[in-house]
């Protein structure tokens, strides 16, 4: 049983109902399940707004519910000052089949399924200097549901999996390092990045929460030196919707990686690995050594 829900990170209705929708089935996803059925958590201010932005709220959530082979089967609205949207989401999974966080082993490889650099762009979208009109893409990104990449991490046998959300890439695999009592190696030329995220930060923009990661992580990573703030903060960089990091044993990265590509994960990339150390430390180099990436 989990639940997640915010408020607009897009302009269009239709597609922030999708986002929060993919965005609130990715914990059952994260954790091996399959979904059920799916409950709506709605806030509208209906004294500002017509009720067809409601409607096409509840369309996106609807449609992304069914490409999950599920349906939305009821909900609660009530009436606040801005849009609020998500789902309450009910899965299945068989107790031995659980894929959690707090099974990683030093030695296994990272792999992540989808790019990061989504909080920047939504960010720059908000703020009117999107001026790649990088934000379809990065729809496009946090509409993908996280079920394919799962398929992949059960077929394969991944030991620990995360979805990469509001904590950032880092975020999320502090909380790994730490459930699973050992220290991860992050290669920054490895990990997919969405291009105009590049542009925007090095331009100054980032989200409030992104910031915030970087604050946070700065007592638990460390940056190889002379590693620019902007590719810190990329790395830190608060999601919504984002892909999952899969813990795997090396002899088995290279069929997840296969899994994954075949299926059409927007990503399928080796990141980094997890070490013997400090529990929940985290060090980032510019690029791998080639005995570390094999």
């Amino acid at each position: 049983l989990t639940t997640d829900f915010f408020t607009p990170i897009v302009d269009d209705p239709y597609d922030f109902g999708a986002i929060a929708a993919a965005n609130a089935l990715s914990d059952v996803y994260a954790m091996g399940g399959r979904p059920l059925t799916a409950l709506n958590i709605v806030g509208f201010p209906d004294a500002s707004l017509e009720p067809s932005v409601l409607a096409e709220i509840l369309r996106g959530g609807a449609e992304k519910a069914r490409e999950a082979g599920i349906d939305v089967v009821g909900g609660h609205t009530i009436k606040s000052d801005e849009p609020i949207y998500g789902l309450s989401v009910t899965g299945i999974v068989h107790p031995a089949q659980v894929l959690s966080n707090d099974r990683g082993r030093a030695g296994d490889l990272l792999v992540l399924s989808k790019p990061i650099g989504l909080g920047i762009i939504t960010t720059a979208a908000k703020n009117d200097v999107d001026h790649e009109h990088a934000i379809g893409e990065a729809i496009r990104v946090m509409c993908m549901l996280n079920r394919d990449a799962a398929e992949a991490a059960r077929e394969i046998g991944v030991h620990a999996v995360t979805d990469v959300t509001g904590f950032g890439l880092l975020g999320h695999l502090r909380n790994m390092t730490t459930a699973s009592r050992c220290e991860a190696e992050v290669w920054l030329e490895a990990v997919p990045v969405l291009r105009a995220a590049w542009t925007y930060v090095r331009a100054g923009v980032a989200p409030g929460g992104t910031h915030a990661n970087w604050r946070f992580l700065n007592d638990w990573v460390e940056y190889e030196a002379g590693l620019e703030l902007a590719a810190q903060l990329v790395l830190c960089d608060a999601q919504t919707s984002g892909g999952l990091l899969m813990s795997v044993p090396p002899e088995r990265a290279g069929a997840l990686v296969e899994a994954l590509e075949r299926r059409g994960t927007l990503a399928a990339a080796v990141v980094g690995r997890l070490t013997e150390g400090a529990t929940g430390r985290i060090r980032v180099q510019a690029r791998a050594h080639a005995a570390q990436a094999s």
